[in-house]
């Protein structure tokens, strides 16, 4: 099958980071310097290796600072579109913002701005199309790696008289994450709230409640989520030994 490439990638990049204050007081987290760079110059550089083209940022928060260092995206050899949003919206509130700039694609790559990828982007999307030649319900494909999470404490196990029946001691759970990074069609746009807060999740399921198929590609490769401080200082301290090995 030959490889239907998608051009355009919506950044969701109107969050207001509050998990990361105060870094996040003055300035957006897809902002804050990773390295030689901000966080989001690191994405747009990954799509454009990957063949995209053309960008929509969703921004809000501090959304100027975002406009103000990317511009027109020429800087990058890309084109830069924003959609704006004057109050936080979600997930996908922030995806909606950008529906009308995405009224001539029937296809798109949507990501989390808060977010570093390094995997086959155009595999994802081949494995996306499979799908929708044999599954004409599909609306989404999302990235997903494998994860493990230890708890830190002992984990009790007690039957309807409280009778302790098993202590498992800090046990690992492991399964498949969703790591933001989706391939779209545009009809699952018709799934979110105009002008409202809205989750991914929530559309997604509500996708799903109306027959639409959403399948999940398991990454080969890695991804860093600056969820927090030390996520963010762990993808800070590897990128710039990186850059010290340059």
């Amino acid at each position: 099958m030959m490889s239907n490439r998608v051009g355009v990638a919506v950044i969701l990049a109107g969050g207001l980071g509050r998990r990361l204050h105060p870094l996040t007081l003055v300035m957006p987290k897809p902002m804050l310097p990773v390295a030689d760079k901000p966080l989001l110059e690191h994405t747009i550089e990954w799509l454009r290796s990957n063949g995209v083209r053309h960008v929509i940022v969703c921004i809000g928060y501090l959304g100027r600072v975002i406009e103000n260092y990317f511009g027109d995206g020429s800087m990058l050899n890309v084109k830069i579109e924003y959609a704006r949003a004057n109050r936080p919206l979600g997930t996908a509130g922030q995806l909606k913002s950008a529906e009308d700039l995405l009224s001539n694609h029937d296809r798109f790559i949507c990501l989390y701005g808060d977010s570093i990828y390094e995997f086959n982007l155009n595999a994802m999307v081949d494995a996306h199309n499979a799908k929708l030649d044999e599954d004409n319900s599909t609306i989404a494909t999302m990235a997903v790696t494998q994860y493990t999470a230890k708890l830190d404490y002992g984990f009790m196990d007690v039957d309807d008289s409280n009778r302790v029946i098993a202590w498992r001691e800090k046990p690992e759970f492991k399964g498949l994450i969703n790591i933001g990074c989706y391939v779209m069609e545009r009809d699952l746009l018709e799934f979110i709230p105009k002008d409202e807060v809205s989750s991914m999740n929530r559309a997604f399921m509500d996708a799903m409640a109306r027959g639409r198929s959403v399948y999940a590609y398991k990454i080969d490769g890695r991804f860093w989520d600056i969820g927090n401080e030390r996520a963010y200082m762990d993808a800070y301290r590897e990128y710039v030994e990186r850059l010290g090995d340059v």
